[in-house]
């Protein structure tokens, strides 16, 4: 027994009329008729008494209606709450970023797009660069924002940004007064680096060794900011993408100094799992970000 069979007896007694309830159903009236038949027979009971003119319901239609409705009603209700929740599920998109991402670029762009799509619900987290890549690939998330991105068959990975990377030291360093530097005069200096296990670490130890510096790494952080505040205080030197100190910078409190011939660049990227459906509010907001990049 199906629910439309039961909205539909529900309606032959509510209009009084077979014909009525198979139009508002945009059924024929033999496809009513039969349904009704199959309910009688089904129930072994004679619901409607067709020897009258006009039919009535029998006592035991009556009880059937009154039980019926009850039941179209509570499902009509349940399935205007279904659709209202499918409604607010597909305005929501989670979304995983590294730390240095998140804190810069996404509370802004977040803040943008949400009033533009009033309807639009943003979950973003910020996550070390390898959970990222986890919650992706285990669905946690609808996309994530790294850095350096790393190339999965599991992956579609769409460039975002890229920032150059740049010499950071304080404003009273023997650097700190030249426009331009050559990757060797870092030599011999204090350094302040990424941890190891870290992808952004791997790349700044690849230009360093290419080129054949040697620093000595005094200090190792999970984080940009840490990284910064101790550079701040005069621990030693490092290397940081050139957006990340736009605030030291105003502040005075940091330098930064591109090298030459520099084409040691971070690229940002936006990665997806392969084959995953998102909902069209994602797809906005990916479109959003990457023409806001531009």
């Amino acid at each position: 027994m199906q629910i439309e069979s039961l909205k539909l007896f529900c309606d032959v007694v509510q209009l009084s009329s077979f014909s009525k309830a198979a139009k508002t159903n945009g059924v024929t009236q033999s496809t009513v008729s039969q349904t009704i038949n199959h309910l009688e027979k089904h129930l072994n009971v004679l619901l409607i008494d067709r020897s009258q003119r006009p039919w009535k319901l029998t006592e035991e239609g009556q009880i059937f209606h009154d039980g019926c409705k009850n039941i179209v009603d509570d499902f009509q209700q349940l399935e205007s709450r279904m659709k209202k929740t499918q409604e607010e599920m597909s305005s929501v998109v989670r979304v995983a970023s590294i730390y240095s991402a998140g804190l810069r670029y996404m509370k802004n762009s977040v803040s943008i797009f949400t009033s533009q799509n009033t309807k639009a619900e943003i979950n973003l987290k910020y996550l070390p660069h390898n959970d990222v890549y986890k919650n992706v690939l285990n669905d946690e998330v609808d996309f994530g924002i790294v850095s350096f991105p790393k190339p999965q068959r599991e992956l579609i990975i769409s460039d975002w940004k890229v920032e150059q990377m740049i010499l950071i030291c304080p404003p009273d360093h023997r650097l700190s007064r030249q426009k331009l530097i050559a990757p060797q005069q870092v030599s011999g200096e204090n350094f302040i680096g990424f941890s190891k296990n870290m992808e952004i670490r791997k790349h700044i130890d690849r230009f360093l060794k290419q080129r054949e510096i040697n620093i000595e790494t005094i200090l190792e952080f999970d984080n940009i900011e840490s990284i910064k505040r101790a550079v701040e205080i005069g621990t030693g030197i490092t290397i940081l993408p050139e957006p990340t100190i736009e605030q030291e910078r105003k502040n005075k409190t940091l330098v930064g100094v591109p090298f030459t011939n520099n084409d040691f660049v971070r690229p940002m990227a936006i990665i997806r799992r392969r084959g995953k459906k998102i909902n069209q509010t994602a797809i906005d907001f990916i479109e959003f970000l990457k023409k806001e990049s531009e």
